[in-house]
């Protein structure tokens, strides 16, 4: 009994076809024993060798007349199993089946006929001394298990999984949630937002004038020009400026990055001795804020007092020193003036930012915002690696090669530790990036070879692809490719035509977040035309092998909420389903050369089966990440056979 992949051919033994025949051996070698047969022609095979029947295998006609004769003459003799004895169509001997089909006929019973009874315990014992030797030599048992049940064994389990590097800020996407507290407080932000009437009081009012000059201090003593340029913008603009509708909702100062920007930069930062984060309401900043007060003395010990080391042998250095000025020629809406002094005016911004946070959060939650922030943290960031893994390990321990996208690295060194790494080779990347941490990787069943990287990347020069996008690794006979889209997903055909460009006359298996959308649109990669090219250049994918799909099959489904800092991105709950800003898009692909079939295709955005189907439950009214399922992504999953 066996496995093998050979090519785009996967060849199999079946537990049934094993056991059937070396019943039928047995059988008639206990008839020899009790009634011996006339002396054979020397040359005439032995019953004895007579071997399980494997696909593809040629016989003899010689051994096939042997076969016949064999137990043929067993039947003559009166010795008949209780065993179904089948031959093939077009046997003479009236006792045995030539349709698989048809019930067994038997003549009466003679007097003295020894009768031999096969329980099914010994088909049984068969079975497991089948799955037993797939686990020695590395075959997934889980294809034995499919040939029992009475599904095609000769397949190929395939899941692609974008799980979305860590996202710093547990508000920062609607989630379905059971939690009561949670659904009001985020209902109460919005509403404070959207209408935020007489709450929407003066910036001078909430960041005050003694915070502004303890920070002008603290920014002139780290040796910042244009400090005094930036007091004439507090006094004359900032400080009278309305917190709601003159500050998070000023799309200009959106476009000018400087709020967004000093929060990249500072929020969660990856030093050498651990992470460093900001104290803010949108990341997982530890420590409780007692008041507004309480928040200002540690932000202010955090930017200026705080040092972080960023690469290993490189020298400490302050948070604030990680901070860029804000570049005209690559954000326009920002003038030059505003440019020659954006070091101080962003940290100006950043601070006016994070106050008027802390004050929103103290005046529709104060009670609970800092525990439903911890519960977040812990579902979605601290937990999340080891819920994804136990997701993998749970859920699709029967899938024989596994993409991920936007791994971070220390989602490879916890996959490596996990139960899943003595199941899987994990490759990543010869290009990781620890830095921005947005990795793609494969995950091959042990037992199907080894893999070499394939260097893809030297060959595009003008593709926005960053370091980590994209892994391609091949065998004698496959190559495997994983890859995460640029957001708008303009690099998604010129990367798909370069991996075929290295494919041969191998088979290709693709997973990727193409970073597709069902809309058609300037800018944007649509859907339907990467199915139609893929297509034309000779692949299929689980949404069809033709040029046609269905592009409500999503695979995404979020919506930033109104507590991140570009909120001309924020969508309303209200409008989950039909604001521009939702992204809900048939973002996710498996492709595969067309020397493989389609079996099956399924999406899961749940960590759930079906209790109907048996299948992954997609739910196409959540949003998600969820406390239970922690990316951004479904999953999709397929399952291959050859066509011959």
């Amino acid at each position: 009994a066996g496995f093998s992949l050979l090519g785009p051919r996967l060849e199999f033994q079946g537990p049934g076809a094993l056991a059937h025949s070396l019943v039928k051996a047995s059988v008639v070698q206990k008839c020899d024993a009790a009634y011996p047969s006339p002396k054979t022609h020397p040359q005439a095979p032995s019953v004895h060798s007579i071997r399980p029947t494997r696909h593809r295998r040629r016989r003899e006609h010689v051994d096939a007349a042997a076969e016949r004769s064999a137990i043929n003459a067993a039947a003559e003799r009166g010795c008949m199993s209780d065993f179904p004895i089948r031959s093939r169509k077009g046997g003479a001997n009236p006792y045995i089946s030539s349709d698989a089909n048809m019930p067994e006929t038997k003549p009466p019973r003679e007097p003295g006929a020894a009768y031999v009874f096969v329980p099914t315990l010994a088909a049984c014992a068969l079975l497991l001394l089948y799955v037993g030797v797939g686990v020695v030599t590395g075959v997934s048992t889980d294809y034995g298990v499919s040939s029992v049940r009475g599904s095609s064994a000769n397949v190929l389990r395939v899941a692609t999984w974008n799980v979305a590097a860590i996202n710093n800020n547990p508000f920062e996407y609607w989630i379905h949630s059971e939690d009561e507290a949670y659904n009001k407080l985020m209902s109460d932000v919005q509403a404070f937002i959207s209408e935020p009437g007489d709450k929407d009081v003066r910036v001078k009012e909430v960041f005050t004038d003694a915070m502004w000059d303890e920070l002008k201090e603290k920014m002139k003593g780290a040796g910042w020009a244009g400090v005094d340029d930036v007091d004439d913008l507090w006094q004359d603009d900032y400080r009278r400026r309305k917190i709601v509708s003159g500050f998070l909702k000023d799309a200009e100062l959106g476009s000018k990055r400087l709020a967004s920007m000093p929060d990249r930069v500072t929020n969660t930062i990856r030093s050498v001795d651990g992470k460093k984060m900001r104290p803010t309401v949108i990341n997982c900043y530890e420590q409780e804020f007692s008041s507004l007060q309480d928040w200002w003395t540690q932000w202010k010990t955090f930017i200026f007092e705080t040092e972080v080391t960023t690469k290993s042998g490189e020298a400490p250095k302050p948070v604030y020193g990680l901070l860029q000025p804000i570049k005209r020629s690559k954000y326009p809406a920002i003038s030059m003036a505003e440019e020659a002094v954006s070091l101080p005016l962003q940290t100006l911004a950043g601070a006016i930012f994070d106050a008027i946070l802390v004050h929103m959060m103290q005046n529709v939650a104060a009670d609970t915002w800092q525990p439903l922030r911890t519960q977040l943290c812990e579902a979605l960031n601290r937990k999340k690696d080891s819920r994804t893994l136990d997701i993998l390990d749970q859920k699709y321990s029967d899938a024989d090669i596994v993409f991920v996208q936007e791994a971070a690295s220390s989602f490879v060194e916890a996959a490596k530790a996990h139960a899943l790494g003595e199941r899987y080779s994990i490759i990543a990347p010869a290009s990781l990036d620890p830095k921005r941490d947005q990795n793609s990787l494969v995950l091959v069943k042990k037992g199907f070879g080894s893999f070499e990287e394939v260097d893809v990347l030297s060959s595009l020069s003008d593709a926005p692809v960053a370091a980590g996008d994209l892994l391609v690794v091949q065998n004698d006979e496959y190559v495997l490719a994983s890859f995460h889209g640029d957001t708008n997903g303009l690099a998604t055909i010129p990367i798909t035509d370069a991996v075929l460009g290295k494919v041969g006359d191998k088979t290709l298996i693709f997973g990727l977040d193409a970073n597709t959308y069902e809309a058609k649109r300037d800018g944007y990669q649509n859907a339907e035309e990467y199915q139609a090219h893929i297509v034309e250049k000779g692949l299929a994918s689980q949404r069809g092998s033709t040029k046609d799909m269905d592009p409500k099959l999503y695979t995404t489904f979020n919506a930033r909420t109104y507590l991140q800092p570009q909120l001309n991105k924020a969508v309303s709950y209200e409008e989950r389903f039909t604001n521009v800003n939702v992204d809900r898009n048939p973002k996710d692909f498996v492709l595969f050369s067309t020397s493989l079939e389609l079996v099956s295709t399924s999406r899961d955005n749940t960590a759930k089966t079906s209790s109907s189907s048996g299948e992954p439950k997609y739910d196409n009214e959540k949003m998600f990440p969820t406390l239970k399922f922690p990316s951004d992504h479904a999953i999709t999953k397929v399952v291959l056979k050859a066509k011959n």
